[in-house]
Order: structure tokens, then sequence, then C-alpha cells
């Protein structure tokens, strides 16, 4: 996975492992309490992954009306070609007006993740 953080701003690449271990739990039929249809049951269907400043990257699998479970967090290391590809001469997209106000007034949260 390769991502920018425009808020640093900065690139960044990751490889992420599915463990066996991960897709065991994808093929588990567990039983859920779902607000509109009750009682049923489901699997983990979905891998979300949230990429976020610092290089941090996480994965969850999730499924309806099941609870989320983490399966990984991964540091990611700085994209030596650095924003597209390379193809940009190391210049990130700007930040909308807003966005950059509310960094410049809050920060970035590294280590929340």
């Amino acid at each position: 996975i390769r991502w920018q953080s425009l808020a640093e701003p900065q690139t960044y690449r990751v490889s992420l492992e599915i463990t066996d271990s991960t897709r065991e739990i994808m093929r588990r039929k567990e039983t859920a309490e779902c607000p509109a249809s009750g009682r049923t049951e489901d699997y983990r269907k979905a891998i979300v992954i949230g990429l976020a400043p610092g290089g941090i990257a996480r994965a969850w699998v999730m499924g309806p009306c099941l609870s989320p479970v983490e399966i990984l967090r991964a540091q990611a290391e700085i994209e030596p070609l650095g924003p597209y590809g390379g193809r940009s001469g190391g210049k990130h997209r700007p930040l909308e007006p807003a966005a950059k106000a509310y960094i410049e007034k809050h920060g970035i949260p590294y280590g929340s993740w």
C-alpha cells in the first residue's frame, strides 16, 4: 500500500500480510444481534485498512452486525520516490484552507493510533 499523508506532508509505503489466522476468522460464521433483523449468523467479509499520519497502517476484519477484529498494525516506511511516484518533483497537493487551519490550531495527532 502506498499513500500520501497530506497533513504532514509525506508519502509512505507498507506491505501488509493477510495471515492464515485472519483467513480463519473470515471463514468462521458467527451469531450477531442486528437492530433491524434481530439475531442472525454471518461472516466477517471485509478487510478495512486505516492509514494515519506518521506512517501507521491498521487493519480490521468486519461483517454485518459483528464487532470489528483488529488483525494488524504496521509502521510504514517513507516512500523514497515521494508523491505521485516521483513525477511531481517532491511536491504534495496543498491542503484545503479549512484543513490547514485545523492542523495549525490542533496539530497532527501522532500516536493516537
